[in-house]
């Protein structure tokens, strides 16, 4: 547990600025004063910067395994990626004839929508978890079916 405390700690920086934080304020001259804040904030900001690119490092690195982990399977089913893109496809065509069916709905009855909470309720019901769904498959099969991306193969081999 003890442990877990001390990591936290160098997560966060303090900057006080009450006149009660530091008795040797009285004693310092404004631009002293002002000099010594802006030189706190400068660490905090730097401290910051330095959080910031770990979290970046740390987000990248996933992205760059899942990048080569996807470029693996691709090679090892390369029939199956091609016909996963084939079947992205075709669901694009499909959404594409479902989004303008939508639409058309949408604008033959946007008065009744806005006055109606039933009549949204209905319509949200009838096309929102099928839109939701079909864009997850598609967005599935599109990264399963994509051509490699030549940096990650660079990377990964």
């Amino acid at each position: 547990m003890t442990h877990n405390a001390r990591p936290s700690a160098t997560l966060f920086s303090q900057v006080d600025i009450g006149p009660s934080s530091h008795p040797t304020i009285a004693s310092l001259s404004p631009v002293e004063e002002q000099t010594r804040l802006l030189r706190d904030i400068l660490t905090a900001q730097d401290r910051q910067n330095e959080l910031l690119e770990e979290l970046v490092n740390q987000l990248s690195s996933s992205q760059r395994q899942r990048n080569a982990e996807l470029g693996q399977w691709k090679q090892a089913n390369p029939r199956l990626a091609k016909a996963c893109r084939s079947a992205a496809e075709s669901l694009s065509k499909v959404q594409a004839e479902f989004l303008e069916t939508l639409t058309d709905e949408v604008n033959s009855t946007a008065d009744e929508l806005l006055d109606g909470e039933f009549l949204l309720n209905e319509f949200i019901d009838r096309f929102g978890p099928r839109l939701a769904h079909l864009n997850g498959v598609i967005q599935v099969l599109a990264q399963l079916s994509s051509a490699p991306n030549p940096t990650s193969n660079a990377e990964s081999g």
